[in-house]
Protein backbone atom coordinates (compact mmCIF):
# COMPACT_ATOMS: atom_id res chain seq x y z
CA UNK A 1 0.00 0.00 0.00
CA UNK A 2 1.48 3.35 -0.74
CA UNK A 3 2.20 6.37 1.40
CA UNK A 4 0.48 9.08 1.82
CA UNK A 5 2.34 12.21 1.03
CA UNK A 6 1.83 15.01 3.54
CA UNK A 7 1.97 18.55 1.83
CA UNK A 8 4.35 20.98 3.29
CA UNK A 9 3.09 24.35 5.01
CA UNK A 10 4.79 27.23 5.15
CA UNK A 11 6.44 27.99 8.53
CA UNK A 12 6.97 31.90 8.51
CA UNK A 13 4.90 33.54 10.88
CA UNK A 14 3.92 37.25 10.73
CA UNK A 15 5.33 39.15 13.42
CA UNK A 16 4.50 42.27 12.34
CA UNK A 17 2.15 42.47 15.18
CA UNK A 18 3.82 41.65 17.48
CA UNK A 19 6.58 44.19 16.83
CA UNK A 20 3.90 46.64 17.38
CA UNK A 21 3.15 45.54 20.21
CA UNK A 22 6.76 45.94 21.91
CA UNK A 23 7.58 49.63 20.33
CA UNK A 24 3.92 50.48 22.08
CA UNK A 25 5.44 48.76 25.67
CA UNK A 26 8.75 50.75 24.57
CA UNK A 27 6.92 54.15 23.79
CA UNK A 28 4.86 53.89 26.97
CA UNK A 29 7.66 53.47 29.46
CA UNK A 30 9.41 56.38 27.78
CA UNK A 31 6.55 58.86 28.01
CA UNK A 32 6.06 57.60 31.88
CA UNK A 33 9.45 57.42 33.57
CA UNK A 34 10.73 60.02 35.40
CA UNK A 35 14.24 61.24 34.90
CA UNK A 36 16.59 60.68 37.63
CA UNK A 37 18.11 64.65 38.83
CA UNK A 38 21.56 64.41 40.02
CA UNK A 39 21.96 64.83 43.79
CA UNK A 40 22.08 68.39 45.10
CA UNK A 41 24.77 67.41 47.13
CA UNK A 42 27.09 64.58 45.52
CA UNK A 43 29.11 62.57 48.34
CA UNK A 44 31.51 60.01 48.75
CA UNK A 45 30.29 57.37 51.08
CA UNK A 46 32.66 55.17 53.00
CA UNK A 47 33.05 51.65 52.17
CA UNK A 48 31.00 48.65 54.08
CA UNK A 49 30.49 45.33 53.42
CA UNK A 50 26.81 45.63 54.98
CA UNK A 51 23.63 45.07 52.54
CA UNK A 52 20.83 46.24 54.38
CA UNK A 53 18.87 47.73 51.46
CA UNK A 54 17.15 51.40 53.26
CA UNK A 55 13.27 51.34 52.89
CA UNK A 56 11.24 53.31 49.82
CA UNK A 57 9.06 54.69 51.99
CA UNK A 58 8.67 56.15 55.81
CA UNK A 59 12.45 57.26 55.73
CA UNK A 60 14.40 60.85 55.87
CA UNK A 61 17.97 61.24 54.46
CA UNK A 62 20.06 63.87 55.85
CA UNK A 63 23.32 64.24 53.69
CA UNK A 64 26.23 65.74 55.26
CA UNK A 65 29.11 67.16 52.87
CA UNK A 66 30.76 69.90 51.52
CA UNK A 67 30.39 71.98 48.60
CA UNK A 68 31.76 75.28 46.94
CA UNK A 69 34.07 74.67 49.62
CA UNK A 70 31.70 74.90 53.01
CA UNK A 71 29.68 72.25 55.07
CA UNK A 72 26.07 71.59 54.19
CA UNK A 73 23.68 70.00 55.38
CA UNK A 74 20.92 68.45 53.06
CA UNK A 75 17.31 67.31 53.82
CA UNK A 76 15.41 64.40 52.28
CA UNK A 77 11.64 62.91 52.69
CA UNK A 78 10.76 59.37 50.48
CA UNK A 79 7.16 60.51 50.82
CA UNK A 80 5.66 63.23 49.11
CA UNK A 81 2.41 63.16 51.81
CA UNK A 82 5.38 63.90 54.44
CA UNK A 83 6.93 66.38 52.43
CA UNK A 84 3.65 68.60 51.68
CA UNK A 85 2.89 68.12 56.10
CA UNK A 86 6.13 69.36 56.82
CA UNK A 87 6.32 72.29 54.71
CA UNK A 88 2.58 73.57 56.17
CA UNK A 89 4.33 73.55 59.54
CA UNK A 90 7.53 75.00 58.88
CA UNK A 91 5.23 77.71 56.86
CA UNK A 92 3.23 78.27 59.70
CA UNK A 93 6.04 78.53 62.45
CA UNK A 94 8.31 80.86 60.16
CA UNK A 95 5.82 82.93 58.80
CA UNK A 96 6.84 82.25 54.75
CA UNK A 97 3.77 81.32 52.99
CA UNK A 98 3.99 79.25 49.83
CA UNK A 99 1.13 78.97 46.84
CA UNK A 100 -0.34 75.88 45.77
CA UNK A 101 2.18 75.37 42.52
CA UNK A 102 5.28 76.11 44.79
CA UNK A 103 3.85 73.62 47.19
CA UNK A 104 3.19 71.30 43.89
CA UNK A 105 6.94 72.09 42.93
CA UNK A 106 8.14 71.23 46.74
CA UNK A 107 6.19 67.77 47.01
CA UNK A 108 7.89 67.03 43.71
CA UNK A 109 12.34 67.54 45.35
CA UNK A 110 13.62 64.53 46.98
CA UNK A 111 16.17 66.93 48.75
CA UNK A 112 17.03 70.33 49.14
CA UNK A 113 19.70 72.79 51.16
CA UNK A 114 18.28 76.19 52.29
CA UNK A 115 16.58 78.22 54.62
CA UNK A 116 13.60 78.23 54.56
CA UNK A 117 13.43 82.06 53.54
CA UNK A 118 15.40 80.94 50.67
CA UNK A 119 13.08 78.16 49.72
CA UNK A 120 10.67 80.00 47.95
CA UNK A 121 13.52 81.13 45.38
CA UNK A 122 14.87 77.69 44.65
CA UNK A 123 11.20 76.47 44.02
CA UNK A 124 11.27 79.09 41.32
CA UNK A 125 13.90 77.81 39.07
CA UNK A 126 14.05 74.47 37.07
CA UNK A 127 14.96 71.25 38.12
CA UNK A 128 18.57 71.11 36.91
CA UNK A 129 19.50 74.59 37.95
CA UNK A 130 18.39 74.09 41.31
CA UNK A 131 21.72 71.91 41.81
CA UNK A 132 24.07 74.09 40.27
CA UNK A 133 27.26 75.33 42.50
CA UNK A 134 26.29 77.92 44.63
CA UNK A 135 22.56 77.60 44.36
CA UNK A 136 21.73 75.98 47.86
CA UNK A 137 23.92 77.15 50.44
CA UNK A 138 22.64 73.82 53.05
CA UNK A 139 19.89 73.49 55.63
CA UNK A 140 21.15 76.22 59.11
CA UNK A 141 21.95 73.91 61.99
CA UNK A 142 23.32 76.44 64.59
CA UNK A 143 23.04 74.66 68.03
CA UNK A 144 23.95 77.85 69.58
CA UNK A 145 21.22 80.70 68.15
CA UNK A 146 17.59 79.91 67.70
CA UNK A 147 18.61 79.10 63.69
CA UNK A 148 18.43 75.26 64.01
CA UNK A 149 15.97 74.68 60.99
CA UNK A 150 17.20 70.82 60.77
CA UNK A 151 15.67 70.07 64.00
CA UNK A 152 12.56 71.99 62.92
CA UNK A 153 12.27 70.05 59.09
CA UNK A 154 12.80 66.77 61.77
CA UNK A 155 10.09 67.49 63.99
CA UNK A 156 7.67 68.43 61.41
CA UNK A 157 8.62 65.84 59.35
CA UNK A 158 7.54 63.21 62.47
CA UNK A 159 4.21 65.45 63.42
CA UNK A 160 2.99 65.10 59.25
CA UNK A 161 4.01 61.22 59.21
CA UNK A 162 1.87 60.51 62.70
CA UNK A 163 -0.72 62.87 60.77
CA UNK A 164 -0.82 60.77 58.05
CA UNK A 165 -2.10 57.67 60.30
CA UNK A 166 1.11 56.00 60.01
CA UNK A 167 1.41 53.17 62.75
CA UNK A 168 5.32 53.55 62.40
CA UNK A 169 7.75 56.14 63.21
CA UNK A 170 9.70 57.53 60.73
CA UNK A 171 13.26 55.75 60.11
CA UNK A 172 16.16 58.49 59.45
CA UNK A 173 19.58 57.94 57.59
CA UNK A 174 22.67 59.83 57.49
CA UNK A 175 24.47 60.10 54.28
CA UNK A 176 27.84 61.57 55.14
CA UNK A 177 30.50 61.79 52.91
CA UNK A 178 33.62 59.45 53.34
CA UNK A 179 36.32 62.60 54.04
CA UNK A 180 33.73 64.70 56.10
CA UNK A 181 35.36 65.60 59.95
CA UNK A 182 33.41 64.09 62.38
CA UNK A 183 32.29 66.63 64.94
CA UNK A 184 29.86 68.00 61.60
CA UNK A 185 28.41 64.43 61.72
CA UNK A 186 27.90 64.00 65.39
CA UNK A 187 26.35 67.55 65.36
CA UNK A 188 23.73 66.04 63.16
CA UNK A 189 23.79 63.12 65.72
CA UNK A 190 23.38 65.00 68.57
CA UNK A 191 20.05 67.13 67.02
CA UNK A 192 18.59 63.59 66.28
CA UNK A 193 19.16 62.38 69.90
CA UNK A 194 17.88 65.34 71.35
CA UNK A 195 14.29 64.38 69.77
CA UNK A 196 14.86 61.01 71.16
CA UNK A 197 16.02 59.54 67.87
CA UNK A 198 18.15 56.97 68.96
CA UNK A 199 18.14 54.81 66.36
CA UNK A 200 19.21 55.86 62.95
CA UNK A 201 20.83 54.57 59.45
CA UNK A 202 24.24 55.44 58.55
CA UNK A 203 24.54 54.86 54.34
CA UNK A 204 27.69 53.67 52.97
CA UNK A 205 28.85 51.86 49.87
CA UNK A 206 28.71 48.29 49.25
CA UNK A 207 32.72 46.66 48.89
CA UNK A 208 33.79 43.61 48.60
CA UNK A 209 34.67 41.64 51.97
CA UNK A 210 38.35 41.17 51.26
CA UNK A 211 38.87 44.48 50.19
Amino acid sequence: MGKIKMSKKSTSIDMTAMCDVAFLLLTFFILTATAKMPEPLPVDTPSSTVQTKLPETGLVTITVGKKDGKEQVFFGMKDRVIREGALDYMSQMYKVPFTDKEKQEFILMEEFGVPISELKRILALKGADRVKDGMQSGIPIDSIGDNNQLKDWIQYARKANIDNGATKELQFAIKGDAKEEYPQIKRVMDILQDQKINSFNLVTGLRGKDY
